[in-house]
C-alpha cells in the first residue's frame, strides 16, 4: 500500500436526485482541494433510505445519470471515488451497490450489499429484501493506492465476510452505511473498531448525516479507524468531511506485533467462499 491521504464525506440526503448528485459533486470537490487521493461517499447517497425510493430512484449501470456524474467528477479531479452506493437495477433486480471509480473515471469494482437488513421489531421495522436483491461476491480491488475491499452497512454485522476480505490481504476496507437511531449509539462505533482490528486494516465507514425526514433517518457518526481499532476521525450527526493520511508501515507494524494470521488455527477451523 502507498501512503495517501483520503477523505469521507457525510453529506445530507434529501428527496430529490438531482440536488443529491450536485451537493455530492461539490462535497467531492471541497474534499479534493486538500489534496486527497481518495474520497468516499454515504450508503444510497442519491436517495432516501426507504424501499419505494429505491424503485424510484434505481437506475441500470450502463445509462446511470448518477454513475455518469460520479465517474466524470473522479477524472475532472483525478482522484479515486467510492461513491457510496446508489439502486442498482439489473433486468427486474435492484441491489444496494457500492462503486470505486478510478482517477481516469473508469468504473474498476462493484460490490452488492450481500446481507439484507430484514427486521421487525417493537421499535422499528424495515424489511430490505421486500425491493432489493442480495449480491454473491467478496470484492477486494487491486489499486495503485492499495488493495481495497467494499462492504454495505449491515455487511458489517458478518464477521465471515470480514475475515474473507483479509484472507484477500486487504489494506483498507470501505463502508457506505446507514445504521439508524436506535442501533447506531449501541453498535456503530464499536462494530467499526472491531472490524478495523480483525482485520487490521484501515476502515472507513461513512454514513449520511442525521437529518429528520418521514423516510429512514441515519445516524451519521461516519468514522475512520485505524488498524489498532484507533479512531482517527469521527463526525457528529451533521454534514462533515472527515480526512485522514493513511500508511503503510501503520499496517505492518500492527499485524508485526500481533500476528493474527500466522496465529490461527487452519488446522482446526477456517472460513471459505463457496462458489
Amino acid at each position: 500500500m502507498k501512503d495517501f491521504k483520503i477523505a469521507s464525506c457525510q453529506m445530507n440526503v434529501v428527496d430529490n436526485k438531482k440536488v443529491n448528485i450536485e451537493h455530492a459533486c461539490n462535497f467531492i470537490k471541497k474534499a479534493t482541494s486538500h489534496n486527497v487521493k481518495m474520497v468516499t461517499l454515504p450508503e444510497m447517497f442519491n436517495t432516501p433510505y426507504t424501499n419505494d425510493k429505491f424503485i424510484e430512484y434505481a437506475e441500470f449501470e450502463e445509462n446511470s445519470i448518477t454513475l455518469n456524474a460520479m465517474q466524470d467528477i473522479a477524472k475532472e479531479e483525478n482522484i479515486y471515488l467510492q461513491c457510496g452506493s446508489i439502486p442498482e437495477k439489473e433486468e427486474t433486480n435492484i441491489y444496494n451497490t457500492a462503486y470505486l471509480i478510478n482517477p481516469k473515471g473508469k468504473i474498476i469494482g462493484k460490490h452488492r450489499k450481500m446481507h439484507m437488513f430484514d427486521i421487525d421489531t417493537n421499535t422499528i421495522k424495515f424489511t430490505e429484501s421486500d425491493t432489493l436483491t442480495p449480491g454473491n461476491s467478496v470484492t477486494t480491488i487491486k489499486t495503485d493506492l492499495g488493495k481495497i475491499s467494499l462492504a454495505i452497512c449491515y455487511d458489517i454485522r458478518f464477521p465471515e465476510l470480514w475475515t474473507l476480505m483479509s484472507k484477500n490481504q486487504t489494506d483498507i476496507i470501505l463502508l457506505p452505511g446507514a445504521f439508524n437511531k436506535t442501533t447506531g449509539p449501541l453498535h456503530w462505533e464499536t462494530l467499526i473498531r472491531a472490524r478495523a482490528i480483525d482485520t487490521q486494516s484501515y476502515v472507513l465507514a461513512t454514513s449520511p448525516s442525521q437529518i429528520e425526514n418521514p423516510y429512514y433517518v441515519a445516524w451519521g457518526h461516519s468514522m475512520i479507524v485505524d488498524p489498532w481499532g484507533k479512531i482517527v476521525a469521527k463526525a457528529t450527526e451533521k454534514e462533515a468531511i472527515l480526512y485522514a493520511n493513511l500508511k503503510s508501515e501503520h499496517i505492518t507494524s500492527v499485524r508485526s506485533q500481533i500476528p493474527i494470521l500466522k496465529n490461527k488455527r487452519n488446522d482446526i477451523y477456517d472460513t471459505v467462499q463457496k462458489e
